[in-house]
């Protein structure tokens, strides 16, 4: 551990004294000022301890895509600021950027204990989702254009954070990283001191791995680019290929990239496009290249494989979410737009069970639904209601077209799962917004026939 972290600490060396000349404003709960890197306290649940930089584009859009920025080990928030071309691409698309301060290990972002690779763990990602809740509610962001992006430390947290929260974060860009769950504890976390930490694995364990931290989960997952420099001394170069068996296995890719080029002098990309020729996975092999990404460029590139260059959404089609809600402090009791859904005649008297799981930060949650038909016939076509005891609003959904007004919520079925078997049971899932208590629906409804709960 010692060594790792004596190695990334002084690949960081002038980032660090760049950072100690950087003046930041330091606010309570209010937005910053627009076009300053502002540090914000009370930005909800921080069980790592962290600290929260936001950056605020003079050109912000006034429904402003989020990236989440994260530094390599014994860096910090202001120093990633100054150090990247993320915040200039911000005042040039519009987009608004996350600069968190870890505080673990000389500044090392939390990758190795066991609450690090669960939903809701104390520590660090729920900190970062806290962050991400806040910049939806207090600067109106688009929670349908979230995404994560990072170096060493930070690209092993984005890694995480997309495999964790994958209905939270469209696209991840990470920069000399390892895949999630490399290490199994405190003590393995020593990149630096072994050629190859994470290395043996299948693609089947590794893409496991990901489903396994949401079983419920049915998709769409997060597109991911990764880039690592062959000459890496630090991160293993060796672990590039293990994060491209992780995301492609979860994508259902071969290995077998549909394209390779070399985009620049040096630079080496391979593809893994799907049925529809969307590219869900890429990675770069920087010829020569150190412990030093991202270098000039490729900021941009990343930026670019957001789909936030132009001004249209994210390229990557997610037609079970929901289309761009601006969530507020206070939840709005006006309709929340839905996802298209198929149109269908739900049939009448279905016998169900619901199963309702929330995972809660701050003032967010997530929360997935599961429906068994207990009846003996198939059900072809449904609509699940329920009534929020709380002020909660969603704000965006997979798997279910949602739709509500004021306490009342109704879930439709999509295009591709309309029908639910004798027995068996389909599921769907949604992000929401509330405050003070966020207390679980007393019942639900399917197709106008109450429900028990499981």
């Amino acid at each position: 551990m010692k060594r790792l972290l004596t190695a990334l600490a002084g690949a960081v060396t002038a980032v660090l004294c760049a950072a100690a000349a950087l003046v930041s404003v330091t606010v309570s709960a209010h937005p910053a000022a627009a076009a300053t890197l502002t540090e914000v306290t009370n930005f909800g649940a921080n069980p790592g301890n962290l600290r929260m930089y936001v950056y605020v584009p003079n050109s912000a859009q006034q429904n402003p895509a989020i990236v989440l920025a994260m530094h390599t080990c014994g860096g910090s928030g202001p120093g990633f600021y100054s150090s990247t071309e993320f915040a200039s691409l911000a005042d040039r698309y519009g987009f608004i950027v996350i600069y968190p301060s870890a505080s673990k290990k000389m500044n090392c972002f939390d990758n190795w204990s066991d609450a690090s690779k669960v939903r809701g763990g104390q520590t660090d990602p729920v900190s970062l989702m806290s962050m991400v809740t806040y910049v939806e509610q207090q600067y109106h962001g688009d929670p349908n254009r979230v995404f994560a992006t990072g170096a060493s430390s930070g690209a092993m947290m984005t890694n995480a954070m997309l495999a964790l929260y994958p209905e939270v974060f469209k696209a991840g860009a990470a920069f000399m990283g390892v895949p999630f769950t490399c290490f199994p504890n405190e003590a393995a976390y020593n990149p630096g001191g072994n050629s190859a930490p994470c290395v043996g694995r299948t693609a089947q364990q590794w893409g496991d791995a990901v489903r396994n931290a949401n079983p419920g989960y049915r998709g769409p997952w997060p597109r991911m680019q990764l880039w690592h420099g062959t000459a890496d001394n630090v991160v293993a170069y060796a672990e590039l290929e293990e994060e491209v068996k992780q995301w492609t296995n979860v994508h259902g890719l071969s290995q077998t990239p549909t394209a390779t080029d070399t985009p620049q002098s040096g630079w080496s990309r391979r593809r893994y496009a799907d049925a529809s020729g969307t590219v869900r996975v890429e990675a770069y092999s920087i010829q020569g290249a150190g412990h030093s990404l991202p270098a000039s460029g490729m900021a941009a590139v990343a930026i670019q494989f957001f789909g936030l260059t132009g001004s249209g959404p994210s390229p990557s089609p997610s037609a079970t979410v929901s289309p761009s809600v601006s969530p507020s402090v206070s939840p709005s009791p006006s309709p929340s737009p839905s996802p298209s859904a198929s149109p269908s005649n739900p049939q009448q008297g279905a016998s169900c069970r619901i199963a309702y799981r929330a995972n809660s930060w701050n003032n967010g949650f997530t929360a997935d639904v599961t429906i068994t038909n207990t009846g003996t016939a198939p059900v072809n076509g449904w609509t699940v209601t329920w009534t929020w005891p709380g002020n909660q609003q969603i704000t965006n959904a997979w798997n279910a077209g949602v739709t509500q007004s004021g306490a009342q919520v109704t879930a439709r079925n999509v295009a591709y799962n309309p029908a639910i078997p004798a027995g068996g049971g389909t599921s769907f899932g949604f992000q929401a917004s509330y405050s003070g208590s966020n207390t679980a629906p007393a019942g639900f409804a399917l197709n106008g026939t109450a429900c028990t709960t499981a």
